[in-house]
């Protein structure tokens, strides 16, 4: 059937859409195997989830250099794609995908069966299938929300990211864990209402869910229907701002992260962070192109406090409490808001967002690195020493020196010092941007929160190089003793991975400034 000389039969392209097919396709076979394994056997159903995210990795490699679009609308209108690969798409998903292989080899020894299970490993007997299927379907939705360009298609992705991570977060079953899972699942239906409602008044000033469409409807909206348009815009900002931790939408993460077991935080921490803000950046950068003299000097607004709250309070746990989990929270927290640093030298810069936002691609993508892997020594860290305060970091250097140092150097990284320099380049680049922008003030306070970072992260640096505290005894499987720590296989191997990628990205910082010279990264 055709209308006019439209066909209304679509053509897939199955090759564009080939990432996160597999990885649904390999949350469904871990989900069937799961009832047929049983005992030992059920240690596979973590390679079967490596394995499915693998196949995507590779999925990726025919797409390198080709913009491909499929799910398109119709008619003589030019755009109107739900979803789009290009370079930006392909270096999301990229992020994506290997930050979620790194969680799967995290989970390992959480999901061994109970009598199978180390017995030094306090989160054990996690169940694997439920476990690894979640984790692979809420993956699929952030690959999928990374390739979007409809408001529909970005909606439905976003939720299938969050409510499996809201079950991810509570499958422990302990008191905490349901605090925290109780805590992200209202916040997230809060910002959802608040995205469909943002959504539903751009959708009745445009007439159109698809964002290239809406940018050249904003272009010229009607002036009765201007306020609905910003109002509209504003709200589904801010839903976002909830899904990036964007202060002052950020009071769930300290809790949440806390009461998760560490692998989901750190999956929360960079994979869902990641795709929140890859829909940001197509909202904004895309849909919202026209309003950008609107919702600049907002973002700048809220990249300077998500900064200085994440920074102070960081400094604040630990020189109190010292909780290394809430500590990595509070850092991420502050994270985001270097983040969001370029979208606010968005105003009066509307035609040249394809120069400003790119910044943030690339501080996303060495972000995942360093924070994956100060995620990875903390978990090794707790199988011995679950307390996980800082004073558990003393005398790491002589328990495990390889463990020691690689945390040292992630470390670095997020303050941005040198040996650190992937770190101390994104927060260049970034800088970069602000100046570029003629934003001095957000210069200034970037400068300044860096300086209040820098406390922080080497105190707990200086924990890793002090001596052990004379006093405490050597008992045996401690870190007193040396030697005792015991890094399981995966862990050494997502540590080695995070360290051998923060270091090519440290000697040759070109790889990532490739990101920011694409041209249309964002078309």
């Amino acid at each position: 059937m055709t209308l006019g000389s439209a066909s209304l039969v679509q053509g897939i392209d199955w090759a564009a859409i080939a990432p996160p097919l597999a990885v649904a396709a390999a949350a469904l076979a871990v989900l069937l195997a799961d009832l047929f394994l049983s005992g030992p056997s059920k240690v596979w159903l973590a390679w079967l989830s490596l394995g499915g995210l693998v196949a995507a990795l590779a999925l990726l490699l025919p797409l390198r250099g080709e913009h491909r679009a499929t799910f398109c609308a119709p008619g003589p209108e030019p755009g109107g794609c739900s979803y789009v690969v290009g370079d930006f798409t392909l270096v999301l998903q990229l992020v994506l995908l290997g930050s979620a292989a790194v969680v799967v080899l995290l989970s390992m020894p959480m999901t061994a069966p109970r009598p199978w299970a180390d017995e030094h490993d306090a989160e054990a007997g996690v169940p694997g299938g439920e476990y690894h299927f979640l984790l692979l379907a809420s993956v699929a939705g952030a690959v999928t929300l990374a390739a979007a360009r409809d408001l529909v298609t970005l909606v439905v992705a976003l939720e299938t990211l969050s409510l499996p991570a809201f079950a991810l977060i509570g499958l422990r079953r302990s008191v905490l864990g349901g605090e925290a899972a109780l805590k992200y699942f209202l916040m997230s239906v809060a910002s959802t209402a608040v995205l469909l409602f943002g959504a539903s008044l751009l959708y009745g000033a445009t007439g159109t869910m698809y964002l290239d469409r809406m940018a050249a409807a904003l272009s010229v909206v009607d002036p009765q229907l201007k306020t609905v348009a910003a109002t509209g815009a504003a709200l589904t900002l801010a839903g976002f701002a909830f899904k990036v931790a964007a202060v002052p939408f950020h009071f769930w993460v300290p809790d949440t992260y806390r009461g998760a077991p560490v692998p989901v935080a750190a999956y929360l921490s960079v994979v869902s962070k990641t795709a929140g803000f890859a829909g940001l950046l197509l909202v904004a950068g895309i849909g919202l192109r026209p309003y950008a003299h609107v919702w600049g000097p907002a973002m700048a607004v809220l990249a300077a406090l998500t900064m200085t709250v994440g920074n102070v309070v960081a400094v604040r746990v630990a020189t109190g409490s010292g909780d290394v989990v809430r500590l990595l929270a509070w850092s991420s927290i502050a994270q985001s808001g270097y983040v969001l640093v370029p979208f606010g030298t968005a105003a009066g810069h509307g035609a040249d967002l394809a120069d400003r936002l790119p910044a943030s691609v690339a501080y996303l993508a060495v972000y995942a690195v360093m924070n994956l892997g100060a995620f990875a020594v903390v978990t090794a860290v707790l199988r011995d020493r679950p307390t996980g305060v800082l004073a558990d970091y003393r005398g790491l250097l002589r328990a495990r020196p390889p463990l020691a140092l690689a945390m040292g150097f992630f470390l670095l990284c997020l303050a941005g010092l040198p040996p650190g320099l992937m770190g101390l380049f994104a927060k260049v680049t970034v800088f970069q941007s602000v100046v570029a922008g003629g934003t001095g003030w957000l210069a200034v306070v970037m400068a300044v929160n860096v300086a209040i970072g820098l406390y922080y992260y080497l105190v707990w640096t200086a924990q890793l190089f002090a001596p052990p505290v004379p006093s405490a005894p050597a008992v045996e499987g401690t870190l007193g003793t040396s030697g005792a720590l015991r890094v399981p296989t995966p862990f050494a191997v997502a540590i080695g991975l995070a360290f051998g990628l923060g270091v090519v990205l440290s000697v040759a910082p070109q790889i990532v400034l490739r990101v920011l010279t694409v041209p249309g990264l964002l078309g």
